[in-house]
């Protein structure tokens, strides 16, 4: 009787068989393609964030130059791109425009020229301002410098 039901229904008990192995192993692709993309969107989000804090590390380093050389402004544009295509929008997107628009050679300034003139009356040896033992002769510079010893 058993044997006589199996070879009369065997196409439908092979079916049903497939079918639980067939959604089985979909059920596990899925699985794991759902951790694979649970990763990928971790790595990505650590790669733009790393490239944020190097916009921002480029506009601090360059902000207190005033100015940004063209190599600088050329491996910006390549990590800002990155940046943006990973979905990057924020505050770097307004370093970067800022670095693009500063010059990319140093100004000459009367500023500079000011402090260099302050830092040349700087008396090195006591570290105030213009120091009393430094104007005059070369030999009152050296007994400016024992004194100070």
């Amino acid at each position: 009787m058993i044997a006589s039901y199996i070879t009369a229904h065997w196409v439908e008990w092979l079916f049903a068989a497939a079918t639980f192995i067939l959604g089985f192993l979909y059920r596990q692709t899925a699985k794991r393609l759902k951790e694979e993309q649970k990763r990928n969107k971790a790595v990505a989000d650590g790669v733009q964030c790393l490239l944020r804090e190097s916009i921002v590390a480029n506009y601090n380093k360059y902000h207190e130059r005033d100015f940004c050389p063209i190599y600088a402004k050329e491996s910006i544009k390549k990590a800002y791109d990155a940046y943006h295509s990973l979905g990057g929008n924020d505050v770097a997107t307004q370093l970067f425009n800022t670095l693009l628009k500063m010059p990319e050679e140093p100004e000459e300034r009367e500023e500079n020229h000011e402090k260099e003139n302050r830092n040349r009356n700087h008396c090195e040896n006591c570290g105030t301002g213009v120091c009393a033992h430094q104007s005059g002769a070369d030999n009152q510079r050296v007994q400016s410098a024992a004194v100070h010893r």
